[in-house]
């Protein structure tokens, strides 16, 4: 098995390790205090502009064409210096993903290069209500066609960077009669469209920087040229897109975790008890041992599904098995950054205690690790 990296896949990955260590890292304390959204959105702006927030679109359409590898390491570098512009990066390269696959021509040529340019800030993934969480399928949120109109009714919640994304992919029910699951579409929404209300940014535990908001649609009158796919097709795109969503978060995960940890190893290292480093324990040293090969391990899997992904081969067990593991391994580690802190852990004038907050999120999103123990075992007890 082949594990080198192309030149391109090693360029990207050093490009957006160079931009988080200049741009991201200084900001992320700061933008967990709740401050710091105008820097937060020049960053989101210049990362657009250099390709990273459409990592995988096609190069007719003004993007860099890279591949889920190199979309992996680079959300993994964006997501060790700042947890909230890696999640707001993976997201709006799912909502060009989903545009590419699925979109017309004409839908591709309207909003693609503006994502391929840092002409769109960000895009959202509008598909979870309050009664639709780990079962989108029970989605109340409606849209009925009127002559060459479709109209929105409904409430979306935890959508991420729903304050500046630019467009809005929104799941609906458009046959409320079909089985459950089988009666939804996907729309495209552009921010400012009549009808379409962005709510109160959530308090976090973690990750405050990226936005997350309630959006309403209420009375949206959009074109139904804006109808992504076909009509009532939308659960599949839903589920067939979320499952390249989970390499991304699963590589946010690691950056997080390898930020820990890394921060974790300089302290050993300095910190002396007993007449030596705390690092010269092997108590010590066994936990470091675990956590990077667990680290090792993460990496191994989603870089498995990313290369799945990218030669066409069937791949969403393997992106839920990326995502578990890795977002289980960044609790741990940061949990295990945190103690080798000792109090000094639990302080905020270490970046550790704010990773451990930021990790946290990473076992719900795009799927909590339940629900993706349930698909890897489905998957496995069909073949």
């Amino acid at each position: 098995m082949h594990f080198a990296l192309t030149e391109e896949e090693i360029m990207i990955r050093d490009t957006a390790r160079s931009i988080a260590a200049e741009r991201l890292a200084p900001l992320a304390p700061v933008l967990d205090r709740g401050e710091g959204r105008p820097q937060f959105l020049a960053n989101l702006k210049y990362l657009g502009e250099q390709g990273f927030m459409a990592l995988k679109i096609g190069a007719d359409y003004d993007g860099p064409e890279a591949g889920s590898v190199a979309f992996a390491l680079a959300v993994e570098e964006i997501g060790y210096a700042c947890a909230a512009t890696g999640t707001t990066v993976s997201v709006t390269n799912l909502v060009g993903e989903v545009i590419q696959a699925v979109g017309t021509a004409a839908q591709k040529q309207a909003h693609l290069p503006h994502l391929a340019s840092g002409a769109y800030l960000a895009g959202s993934f509008c598909l979870t209500e309050p009664a639709a969480g780990s079962d989108p399928a029970a989605m109340q949120t409606r849209a009925r066609r009127e002559g060459g109109e479709y109209i929105l009714d409904g409430e979306k919640i935890f959508i991420t960077s729903a304050e500046y994304a630019d467009v809005f992919v929104v799941w609906a029910v458009t046959d409320p009669q079909a089985p459950k699951g089988k009666g939804i579409s996907c729309f495209l929404v552009e921010a400012g469209t009549p009808g379409l209300a962005i709510g109160k940014a959530e308090r976090k535990m973690g990750q405050a920087g990226s936005a997350t908001n309630p959006v309403s649609f209420a009375g949206c009158r959009i074109p139904a040229a804006n109808l992504l796919g076909r009509e009532n097709d939308g659960f599949r795109i839903a589920v067939g897109e979320l499952a390249g969503g989970r390499i991304g978060i699963a590589s946010l995960s690691l950056g997080i975790a390898r930020a820990a940890m890394d921060l974790a190893k300089a302290y050993i290292r300095e910190r002396k008890q007993f007449g030596q480093a705390i690092g010269d324990f092997q108590g010590i040293q066994w936990l470091i041992a675990d956590r990077e090969t667990e680290l090792e391990a993460a990496r191994l899997l989603i870089l498995n599904a990313a290369a799945k992904k990218d030669r066409g081969e069937p791949f969403g067990k393997e992106a839920s098995m990326a995502k578990l593991y890795a977002s289980e391994t960044a609790q741990r580690c940061t949990d295990t950054a945190l103690q080798l802190h000792g109090g000094s852990g639990y302080l905020q004038d270490y970046n550790v205690e704010r990773l451990a907050r930021d990790a946290r999120l990473t076992r719900l999103y795009e799927g909590t690790s339940e629900i993706q123990r349930l698909i890897i075992a489905r998957d496995v007890l069909r073949q």
